[in-house]
Formats: C-alpha cells, structure tokens, sequence
C-alpha cells in the first residue's frame, strides 16, 4: 500500500511541473490499455488521445522556453493540474489495484499536490524578475520524466522525490511571506497591504 501512495504522490508531481507530457509517457510505456483506466480519457478513442496528448506535449516543452510563451502555458497548467494530477493519481492506483475506497482519496490528493507544485512554479516566475531561467525549465523537463519512470519502476525513489518538491514549496512560501512582510514598516508587519496604492 505505501508503494501506491509513493507512486500516486510521484505521478502527481510530475503533473505538477508539467500537464500533457507525464500523461503521454504514461500512455507509451503501459501501453493504451492503462488510458482505459484514466478518467475522462477512456471516454476517447486511443488515437484521438495520443494525437492531441503529443501537441500538447510538444507546445509544452517549446512555448515554456520564452518569457511570453511561458506566461500562457503556465495559465493553462495552473488550471488544469489539479484535473490531470486527479486522474493520473486514479489511474496509477487503479493499475496497482488500490482499493477501491482508497482510489478517490489518492486521486484528491493527488490534484491538490499538483495544483501547489504548479503555484510555486507560477510565484517564482513573478518573484524573478526577469523570469525563470531556460536551465531550470530544462531541469523540470527532465525532472517530469524521471518522476514518471520512478512512479512505474522505483515509486519509493519517486514518492522521495515527490515529497522533497513539497518541502520546497512550503519554505518558497515562508520565504515569500517573510520577503513580503519586511518590506512593510516595522508597525504594520501584520498588514503589510497598510497603505500602499499601487501593485507589489
């Protein structure tokens, strides 16, 4: 049981870094009897899937390499990583024959850690200013790969994984909040908006 959860927490992962890529991978190395078992895709013919899954994929990996591009695909990702992130976590769990009333929860907590891997990415975007740097989007690809292949081969090493993004993510918010609140006066720390009339 533990392994499911390690696997769901690594496929939810990579659908935190990105959407089309990790489901497609999915597709290829367990072949299409795997997307029967994916909510909302199994209602579409394998073809239908793959095509639109390799555009995707492909869009993905080309637009997140420019300052514009990237805007657009994270608006899409942020939207929609808690949808894919559900669905992959349902269907990993089904294909390890999770049980049955463990299947919705994994799938929940799946969405919701796609969902906050994809704010953190959205957040460090506009804390640089100058915006995200080409190595580190490259880092993510590779890391997305990677998280799909450990989910299916070594889910203890990608659910390891999985759980260190989430440690970043929650000191990238304590950071945040503490950059933030020191720019306010010493007196309205706790209100650090007092005052101000333009964006931060």
């Amino acid at each position: 049981m533990i392994e499911v959860i390690l696997a769901v927490l690594s496929v939810s992962a990579a659908a935190g870094l990105r959407i089309a890529l990790p489901l497609l991978m999915i597709g290829l190395l367990s072949g299409p009897q795997l997307w029967q078992q994916v909510p909302l895709l199994s209602m579409l013919s394998p073809a239908l899937v793959l095509g639109v899954l390799v555009s995707w994929s492909f869009f993905e990996l080309i637009a997140s390499k420019d300052r514009v591009g990237i805007r657009l695909v994270q608006i899409l990702q942020l939207f929609c990583s808690p949808i894919v992130g559900g669905i992959m976590g349902v269907a990993i769990a089904r294909a390890m024959d999770a049980p049955a009333d463990l299947v919705a929860l994994l799938g929940v907590v799946s969405g919701l850690l796609a969902f906050v891997l994809q704010l953190v990415q959205v957040g460090w975007f506009y804390r640089l200013r100058n915006g995200i740097p080409v190595w580190v989007l490259l880092i993510q690809d590779a890391l997305c790969i990677a998280l799909v292949l450990f989910a299916l081969d070594s889910p203890k090493q990608g659910g390891l994984i999985a759980m260190l993004l989430l440690w970043f993510a929650i000191r990238s918010s304590k950071a945040w909040r503490d950059w933030y609140r020191a720019q306010a006066h010493p007196r309205d720390r706790l209100h650090p908006r007092y005052g101000k009339q333009e964006p931060d």
